[in-house]
């Protein structure tokens, strides 16, 4: 299975990208994504206010947010009054100016969503499986793509700015923790799913790990963007994670920086094992088999999980002794504002294992360690698949590094 660094990608044909014009008009591309993502970090500014946190003068700003109109990436707002001049009007995003597809490649289950340009998800298709040769996995896509995309106008469907897929590197691995065929497993090791999902429409294909997926997703969509650099810890099948420095994607050349979940984690008897092996949903999930329950009555309904009891308790107990070790590791090795932990699971059991986590870090000795902070994720089972939808619009319309901002975190 072929795979290209995260938060970048291939593509075969343009969606309605800014690059419209010749390299003359770099710079001033430059500042249209610049305006665009100070936009959506704040979610509505007037012109001057842009002008004020850029450094760009009024008039630059005011042939930038013509064009965006134009495009109609952006929108005007109710003008507002001040106390004194000319009431200001702000501009926000325009959520019919772009829509980009995020495919989540799960070892238990596939996402397909469609996304506007302000990150609402519109629609989304779910297919949970046990894991699926490359071809069903491609049923999977084929249908659901239909599906997706069922009711959008033309003018809609040419507003689609890209697909991005988020899976795991190397799924040919861990078939003795997943088990099921040993062929499926095998045929994914050479599949060019990048070059097979490209045939499926005109749209540029950008791919990613899936959990710096997710880690693009918070930074875009959720709590990211209050930290300058951060760890991020996503629980799913096997527990990820993914790298925030100086507020943009660390991806690591490879595509593969923050892969937490094969942190070292001392046992207390036998040899080391990873991270994985005690803070992945999978260990939940092998512990609810052991006490006669069965996980896929729970995993699609949130609710359910309260039903879980002391097995749930006692992966917590586990999980959050295992995370507290991790996040102690990688503040000795980056000093990071925060850490953030999200997860596929219920924001009640969420919230429960950071407060597990906190709580364990009070037995590790932390001096030499900067002070940090842990903070619940706040997007949940989605951030894959938005994360992946995410990959389009940084590749498209956003900048990845904040460096022009005026402003202080």
């Amino acid at each position: 299975m072929n795979m290209a660094p995260a938060i970048s990608g291939q593509s075969k044909a343009k969606g309605p990208t800014l690059a419209r014009g010749t390299s003359q008009n770099g710079v001033r591309l430059y500042n249209e994504r610049l305006v665009l993502s100070l936009i959506r970090r704040h979610g509505s500014l007037p012109k001057a206010e842009m002008a004020k946190l850029t450094g760009l003068s009024a008039q630059t700003v005011s042939v930038i947010v013509r064009q965006l109109e134009t495009d109609e990436l952006l929108i005007k707002e109710t003008p507002k009054r001040g106390k004194v001049g000319q009431p200001l009007v702000p501009f926000s995003l325009n959520p019919d100016g772009a829509y980009s597809i995020g495919l989540k490649v799960g070892r238990h289950s596939g996402d397909l969503i469609l996304l506007d340009l302000t990150g609402k998800i519109i629609r989304k298709i779910h297919q949970p499986y046990h894991f699926p040769s490359p071809a069903k996995f491609m049923a999977f896509v084929t249908g659901g793509l239909e599906k997706l995309l069922a009711d959008l106008s033309p003018g809609q469907r040419q507003r689609i700015a890209g697909l991005g897929i988020a899976s795991p590197f190397e799924l040919w691995n861990w078939e003795e923790e997943i088990g099921g065929s040993h062929d499926a497993f095998e045929a994914w090791r050479d599949y060019d799913l990048v070059g097979e999902i490209e045939k499926l429409g005109e749209w540029p294909v950008h791919i990613s790990n899936d959990a710096t997926a997710a880690c693009a997703a918070e930074l875009l969509f959720g709590k990211g963007h209050r930290f300058h650099s951060y760890a991020y810890f996503f629980l799913g099948y096997f527990i990820g994670g993914g790298i925030v420095i100086n507020g943009h994607i660390f991806p690591g050349h490879t595509g593969n920086a923050g892969a937490l979940g094969t942190l070292p984690f001392p046992p207390k008897n036998g040899r080391p094992q990873q991270l994985l092996h005690s803070a992945s949903l999978s260990v939940l999930e092998n512990r609810m088999r052991a006490a006669g329950l069965d996980p896929a009555e729970f995993t699609p309904t949130p609710e359910n999980w309260h039903d879980i009891g002391p097995v749930l308790d006692s992966w917590l107990a586990i999980a959050a002794e295992s995370l507290a070790y991790a996040c102690t590791a990688a503040m000795s090795v980056i000093d990071f504002d925060a850490i953030i932990i999200d997860g596929a699971m219920p924001a009640h059991v969420r919230a429960a294992l950071v407060e597990r986590t906190r709580a364990a870090l009070k037995y590790y000795d932390l001096r030499g360690v900067p002070a940090f902070s842990i903070a619940e994720g706040s997007i949940g089972s989605d951030a894959r698949a938005m994360g992946g939808a995410s990959l389009s619009l940084f590749a498209n319309y956003m900048t990845d590094r904040d460096v022009l901002f005026k402003e202080t975190r």
